[in-house]
């Protein structure tokens, strides 16, 4: 039995566009505020690592209220902050928005939604799946309702583990118990953490700033209703529009890197002809390879 990491590392799926955008604006004299995993992540040409060592001002924090302080603290810049990551970190992009942050802060966002990909795998050809772990810390928030697709209409053993082994462990055996039994069924190995519900007033705030909408992921392309975009009332802090970016052509893959591939389980790191020699840890050329939660990353680290 295999074990298949897919599109669930929030850095590896940014599609180079944004990237891109990123780039732009801290080569045009805006502080862009990020997490630090993002900095080295490949856009069509550079990174914002590459833009920082150009001049652009570009900083790494720990969250967007640190985004929020550096703003109020220099308010003859402008920031902004590239807001990444699934359903987990949105909630606090909402609502540092609801609290009326700094004119001169604005959002660069890109959420993305984690069941909208694993409904999308479902469909790719020559990709068998077994079963379904479900993501802890994206369940914490959204709960084991938007789940139920996967056993009910695609009849795909479901279980949301947490992230120490031994729940990891817990999860592969309940998901073999339900292949025995010739059943599917969503169940919930992380009980401590993930309830029925989620976090309602995290889902309601997200609910008040953003609207779902169709987004692009590296690997995967277009997914229809799979990422967040601000409401029209909040568009004051969209810098999309306040900078009026526009990206050409973007490129997501260098050539020969076959991140996509790996991200949806289509083949192992080693099968990319790039894997451990134009593209390592030190020089990674793909997604994958850049973020400690990448699935190439973590196969070099453990040299598996």
């Amino acid at each position: 039995m295999d074990v298949i990491a897919g599109p669930g590392c929030p850095v590896c799926i940014l599609p180079a566009a944004e990237i891109d955008e990123a780039i732009s604006l801290a080569l045009n004299e805006v502080t862009v505020v990020t997490f630090g995993d993002v900095i080295r992540v490949p856009g069509s040409e550079s990174s914002l690592q590459e833009a920082k060592a150009s001049g652009g001002d570009v900083r790494i924090v720990y969250g967007v209220g640190d985004a929020v302080r550096m703003a109020e603290k220099e308010p003859d810049k402008d920031f902004v902050f590239f807001a990444i990551g699934f359903e987990t970190t949105a909630p606090s992009t909402a609502i540092e928005i609801l609290n009326k942050p700094p004119q001169n802060l604005s959002f660069l966002v890109s959420h993305r939604l984690i069941p909208p990909a694993m409904e999308l795998l479902l469909g790719v050809g020559n990709l068998h799946i077994d079963g379904f772990i479900a993501p802890g810390h994206v369940s914490t928030i959204i709960g084991m309702k938007p789940y139920e697709i996967f056993p009910n209409a695609y009849r795909m053993p479901t279980v949301i583990a947490g992230f120490e082994p031994l729940d990891v462990l817990f999860a592969i055996s309940m998901l073999l118990q339900q292949l025995k039994d010739g059943e599917a069924r969503l169940e919930n190995e992380y009980k401590r953490s993930v309830t029925w519900e989620g976090n309602v007033k995290a889902q309601r705030l997200m609910e008040q700033v953003f609207s779902v909408v169709d987004g692009c992921w590296r690997g995967l392309g277009k997914l229809p209703l799979s990422a967040l975009a601000l409401k029209e009332e909040f568009l004051e802090y969209d810098a999309r529009k306040k900078y009026d970016l526009q990206i050409e052509r973007p490129r997501d893959l260098m050539p020969g890197c076959l991140c996509h591939l790996v991200m949806i389980g289509k083949i192992k790191p080693p099968e990319c002809p790039l894997y451990m020699k134009a593209c390592t840890p030190q020089t990674p050329k793909g997604a994958c390879m850049v973020s400690i939660e990448g699935t190439c990353r973590i196969w070099a680290k453990h040299k598996l």
